[in-house]
């Protein structure tokens, strides 16, 4: 029987540059009515069956053998059209192919079936008619109450709408057929088996001149229903979180749907707690700490419209949400935003893209803006606005920040982890039963062990880095996690004299137990919250006030929002400082402005005790002075001369391989053919390299890399696919694999 068009154009789920583009398959008679755009298949392809995406529907250009689909994975299409468009500006702007960007964007929706499936209702009128149609209610209340119920709670089944709003269930059946009600299919949502802790209800708090402001622009554009871009540069404690909360009201309130972003899942169990207090079941929690059935659950919950308010880490901003209308990153200038693995995508950018496809706002906030969205907004045209929040709330101060150098400390006979002010500052607050922060960024007992007889430093086997030395006797990379006894002889000459040196959060939390003997103490690290629920149950510890000092590592550095913390000691603020890095000097500002935010934001003054051997730094002072304007106007000179960011774009090849020479001869052969393609192109690039990475070597594979500078992104990528496209044809001589980064977030 002859086949003819239109036949359905299939991505197959490859992970190869050459297969990335549509296959056409036939439409089996029995899965005519099912199949659509957005629709995961099983399709025969090069002697397997492989899933694929169906992206559209056409015929091919030349006459070719069609096949038909195989089947169909799922129920219903897993993505929108808006999404398959962000998918393909994914694979165009971060170098990978249409089926890895699908798959990152559809990952947790894929992976589970929902366990049950039952009716559910949602009010079938948008919010900003219901009151229109419950005045002409008055004679039945009970079918009003429930109306606004489904529009508080959408997804409650026939029994759970009822009760909620202490109705019959022959009240819901009424409200159906009269079709101010709809019926749909959807799983139980269960977290544990059993639904989430209910949290008490709160309302809007008072906004000050700085918030009001803020809040008016936001929503002034959310009205108009267009791109925009907001760059909201608030004080720490400046309340930027009451004037996200309110804007994600003010898109509700339009129909629309909104997504909030934030760097580190430690901030998720505070942030929640306000969400959920503001919004109650309409909000989705999303992130990579979450079971995968539970990631599944709240995957689908938002995919079914159930929860219109997402809150969760990067992968959050891929929510399925049908109409999104606003987009928060907080704490935009993090540098987790970026996946630093695989697909190199970088959250704040797919958010902006996002938007722009869906006529959305963007909300980006932070006490210390990235020097790239400061660049953008300051200098003002395109969508980039620029808003400040310049005040705390309640006109509270910014803490006083006292700078101790440390090099005066050793001279002074003072070898231990904490200078005389930070012990005196310290029982001080202990005695007035006030909390303290001790930051440090870098967990561990000690950060090298070393033979002090030969020099030896103990390595990993399989990385260039030195092991750590964690209680216990233990030695642990923290790359790969290889793990070790320490040895009671030196490897090398057989020396006894093995000893461990330097400073993690183990060693501080040891010394702080014997120095302050009476306080109670509490750690977080990557180490003390690797079990799951253990961030929430520290966090809670210290803000029932359970605990009087909190020792912790970048996690403790932002968003935490505790009265009674008017203390912070920072142990040393030189730990990214020297950082083989160009943003060295920001992260190291952004930091310690960010952690000396976390005193005083009560009733009670705070205090910051910042211990440094660079006392005279600009970030430092900067920091010290709590003055972004100082920071910027030092470091952007030095970014200008050098050609880096916000001047020039840079995109990153790192080659690896397990044999050293084939990695050198590869990344080699890689800088000749791009020295021809920009010659040949006439192309503005800079080539650096190529040179071994300053961890040349992670999981028993060998580094190198290149760097590319450019005014301009598009020569960057040209260039980039062009070596590409040479390099895949001359394997196998060419043996390394190359991970590519647009927009690097650093260089390790």
């Amino acid at each position: 029987m002859k086949k003819s068009g239109p036949f359905a154009e299939v991505i197959v789920e490859l992970n190869a540059r050459r297969t990335d583009r549509v296959f056409h398959y036939s439409v089996p008679a029995e899965f005519k009515d099912q199949i659509k755009i957005g629709s995961r298949v099983l399709v025969s392809f090069g002697g397997r069956q492989l899933p694929g995406y169906v992206t559209g529907f056409g015929v091919p250009e030349k006459k070719i053998r069609i096949k038909e689909i195989a089947g169909i994975l799922g129920e219903g299409p897993v993505f929108t059209t808006e999404l398959l468009e962000l998918a393909r500006w994914m694979a165009d702007n971060y170098l990978c192919t249409t089926a890895e960007a699908l798959s990152r964007i559809l990952a947790p929706g894929l992976k589970y079936k929902p366990v049950r499936e039952v009716k559910r209702f949602k009010a079938a009128v948008p919010g900003t008619e219901i009151k229109k149609i419950l005045l002409t209610m008055g004679r039945a209340p009970k079918q009003a109450a429930v109306i606004k119920k489904a529009l508080e709670c959408p997804g409650l089944t026939r029994q759970e709408l009822a009760a909620a709003a202490e109705a019959s269930p022959g009240a819901v059946d009424t409200l159906v057929e009269k079709g101010f009600l709809e019926v749909f299919t959807g799983s139980r949502s269960r977290l544990h088996g059993k639904q989430p802790a209910r949290t008490a209800r709160t309302g809007n708090l008072p906004l000050n001149a700085g918030q009001s402001g803020a809040l008016k622009a936001i929503t002034g554009t959310l009205e108009k229903d267009k791109f925009g871009v907001f760059l909201l540069h608030g004080v720490t404690g400046s309340g930027k979180t009451e004037v996200y909360l309110q804007a994600i009201r003010a898109a509700l309130d339009r129909g629309r749907q909104a997504v909030t972003l934030v760097p580190e899942i430690s901030l998720t169990p505070q942030m929640i707690g306000l969400f959920r207090g503001r919004f109650g079941d309409l909000v989705a929690v999303l992130h990579s700490a979450l079971p995968d059935r539970e990631r599944y659950e709240e995957w689908r919950r938002v995919k079914e419209g159930e929860a219109p308010v997402v809150l969760g880490t990067r992968s959050a901003v891929f929510a399925p949400l049908p109409a999104p209308g606003l987009f928060i990153v907080d704490e935009e200038h993090e540098s987790s935003y970026k996946q630093d693995d695989h697909l190199r995508y970088h959250a704040r950018e797919v958010a902006l893209k996002r938007a722009q496809l869906t006529g959305a706002v963007v909300v980006l906030g932070s006490a210390t803006p990235s020097l790239e969205s400061r660049s953008k907004a300051v200098t003002g045209g395109g969508p980039y606005r620029l808003l400040r929040i310049p005040e705390r709330v309640d006109g509270r101060p910014l803490p006083r920040v006292r700078v101790v150098d440390l090099r005066v400390e050793l001279k002074n006979g003072n070898r231990g982890i904490f200078s005389r002010m930070l012990e005196t500052a310290v029982n001080e607050r202990l005695e007035k039963g006030e909390q303290v922060i001790l930051f440090l960024n870098r967990r561990g007992y000690a950060t090298i062990v070393v033979c002090r007889e030969c020099g030896l430093s103990l390595k990993c086997p399989n990385c260039d880095i030195s092991l750590t030395y964690h209680l216990g006797g233990r030695l642990r990379c923290h790359y790969c996690n290889h793990t070790a006894v320490l040895p009671e002889f030196c490897p090398g000459c057989g020396s006894s004299y093995v000893r461990h040196f330097g400073v993690g959060t183990q060693k501080v939390e040891e010394e702080a137990q014997k120095i302050f003997p009476g306080a109670r103490i509490v750690r977080m690290d990557s180490d003390s919250t690797s079990r799951k629920g253990s961030h929430q149950e520290i966090f809670k510890t210290f803000q029932e006030g359970k605990a009087d000092v909190l020792i912790g590592t970048q996690m403790v550095a932002k968003g935490l929002d505790i009265p009674g913390i008017t203390l912070v000691g920072v142990i040393n603020a030189d730990t990214t400082l020297y950082m083989p890095d160009f943003r060295a000097a920001e992260r190291t500002f952004q930091l310690l402005t960010q952690v000396a935010g976390r005193a005083g934001r009560g009733s009670r003054p705070g205090e910051v005790v910042v211990q440094t051997h660079c006392p005279d730094h600009y970030s430092i002072q900067a920091a010290a002075a709590h003055d972004c304007e100082l920071f910027y106007q030092r470091e952007i000179p030095v970014r200008r001369s050098l050609g880096y960011p916000p001047f020039t774009y840079l995109a990153r090849l790192l080659f690896t391989h397990a044999d050293e020479e084939e990695v050198k001869k590869g990344a080699r052969l890689a800088k000749e053919n791009l020295s021809k393609i920009v010659l040949n192109d006439n192309l503005k690039i800079d080539i650096l390299g190529p040179a071994p990475a300053p961890l040349s070597r992670i999981k028993d594979r060998f580094r190198w890399q290149l760097i590319l500078k450019s005014p301009r992104r598009s020569p960057l990528k040209e260039a980039v696919k062009e070596v590409l496209a040479v390099l895949g044809r001359t394997r196998p001589v060419f043996k390394p694999v190359i991970n590519v980064d647009i927009n690097p977030q650093g260089m390790l």
